[in-house]
């Protein structure tokens, strides 16, 4: 009889834990008991150990041994082909071709072909950031997911392309140095992006810039060919760069879904941008295996609704809690997944039906208001800034000299971003939109004349205590790039002025 343990992990959600691959090898009826609540895939991985271990020249006791393979702990259900590597490593280890005591301080995790040769897994990321946390020395991984693992640091990495690599660097006669991490890239995605070819709509990129520098959501509405689209891919070049812990939590994120280039960690914001047919799962994340959705990808970046009306209207009431909690919760009958989803949602709509274009618009009154009834009024009060994009007048486009530049915009954005920083040290807070009522009252303090402005506001454009709050914040970030300690009457007209919807309804 004969049993040992191997270490190898696991991803719930978007992050890893422990899984003990316990196996037993004993005389018997032949037999090969897989349990620990092993999904499909796990399940087939006996058909494909047993092919590599015998391609591979190693011997595969089936026919003369009863097999017993726990996955520990076994009250958690357990999917992916990721065990493969560290069930192909117990079963040598039974049959005395790899000694125990090379199994200790090892985690194994990789997926096992039919002749032996090692295949890339999903999720490598945050099993290496849980053998860190577990005091897991070194992490044996498909050479592909070598580079992705080695940026956590603090564990030494090892990629191997074969079984046969792997047994024979435990017996010590292969070589192999633990992967060094790859620098980011210096080459940014979004170069070729930038806010000086945007022709005239002065006053969005305004918008824009406090979107940025708050963090606040924006919507966006125009007839086609105003420069929305435009507008809304050149957000990320003004946002600030991605700290480590930030690039480091959303590369988890797309580790998990099989994303990850070859650096192992995000070096730039995200930009997603899903199309309007997207089911609620796609957006939110969930299927039959959860997986995270859009908004957990456009975690720490950007969301970019084109067409919003377009969107089915359930799927969009999805995105209420998101917004607010800036995470979204999968309740499943097994299983309840929490994603990360703190992301900028920038938005863009029509302002009717036909797509508004001057002169040519025929639609009534009522086409326009079920055309915009597509969005309730909760949804758009999560949205701090609506702002109208017109169509480009012919003297903007022809005008030569180009605007100002994303990264003269991004400066201003950053040192608002530090003012936050400092006001908001103490706290869990990192950007003004995130302020809940105590926040604001502390932070948004206005003079009698300001707050007279604000109750004109209130009581002829009938807004929410929402609303109320988010124009106050929006004043704050104003404030912000202004560098004035104070709001001011001005900082709260143009915050009114970003109410576009609401105003609406003055006459």
């Amino acid at each position: 009889m004969s049993s040992n343990r191997v270490y190898s992990g696991a991803v719930l959600g978007i992050d890893a834990y422990r899984v003990d691959v316990e196996v037993d090898m004993s005389n018997g009826f032949p037999a090969f008991d897989l349990v620990g609540l092993a999904e499909g895939a796990v399940k087939e991985s006996r058909v494909r150990v047993r092919a590599a271990l015998k391609n591979a020249g190693y011997p595969y006791p089936l026919h003369s041994r009863r097999i017993t393979i726990n996955l520990a702990p076994a009250d958690i259900r357990k999917d992916g082909t990721g065990f493969d590597l560290p069930i192909a490593m117990g079963l040598l280890t039974a049959l005395g071709i790899v000694s125990k005591r090379c199994l200790e301080d090892h985690l194994f995790i990789g997926e096992l072909s039919l002749d032996g040769r090692l295949k890339p897994v999903r999720g490598v990321l945050p099993i290496a950031v849980m053998a860190r946390e577990k005091k897991i020395r070194n992490l044996l991984v498909p050479r592909d997911n070598a580079q992705e693992a080695s940026v956590v640091g603090g564990v030494d990495v090892y990629g191997f392309t074969s079984l046969g690599e792997v047994v024979e660097f435990l017996q010590g006669e292969y070589e192999c140095e633990p992967v060094e991490p790859m620098l980011p890239e210096e080459q940014s995605h979004y170069e070729h992006l930038d806010f000086f070819d945007v022709k005239g709509q002065n006053h969005v990129k305004r918008a824009l810039e406090v979107a940025a520098s708050g963090n606040h959501n924006l919507l966006m509405i125009g007839p086609p060919g105003s420069g929305k689209t435009m507008l809304a891919r050149r957000m990320a070049t003004i946002l600030p760069p991605l700290h480590f812990e930030e690039s480091l939590e959303t590369s988890k994120i797309y580790s998990v879904c099989g994303l990850l280039k070859d650096n192992g960690l995000l070096s730039e914001r995200p930009f997603r941008t899903p199309h309007h047919t997207i089911s609620d799962a796609g957006l939110v994340g969930g299927g039959v295996i959860p997986k995270p959705g859009e908004i957990s990808l456009a975690h720490r970046g950007v969301l970019f609704l084109d067409e919003l009306p377009e969107f089915r209207r359930h799927v969009l009431e999805v995105l209420r809690q998101p917004l607010e909690e800036h995470s979204v919760t999968l309740a499943r009958a097994a299983v309840t997944l929490k994603y990360p989803a703190s992301f900028l949602l920038i938005a863009a709509m029509n302002p009717c039906p036909c797509g508004g274009a001057s002169n040519r618009c025929r639609c009534t009154t009522a086409e326009i208001q079920r055309y915009r009834a597509r969005l309730s009024g909760p949804l758009l009060d999560r949205i701090d800034l609506h702002i109208e994009v017109p169509a480009v007048p012919f003297q903007d486009l022809s005008e030569k000299q180009r605007g100002e530049s994303s990264e003269d915009i991004r400066q201003r954005v950053l040192n608002a971003r530090r003012i936050q920083q400092d006001r908001f040290q103490d706290t869990y807070i990192q950007t003004n939109a995130e302020m809940g009522a105590q926040h604001v009252q502390t932070h948004c303090d206005v003079d009698e004349s300001g707050l007279k402005l604000l109750e004109q506001a209130v009581n002829r454009l009938g807004m929410s205590a929402r609303a109320y709050n988010r124009i106050l914040k929006i004043s704050r970030t104003i404030a912000d790039l202004d560098g004035q300690e104070h709001i001011q009457n001005a900082h709260i007209a143009e915050a009114i002025q970003y109410r576009s919807l609401d105003r609406r309804y003055l006459f």
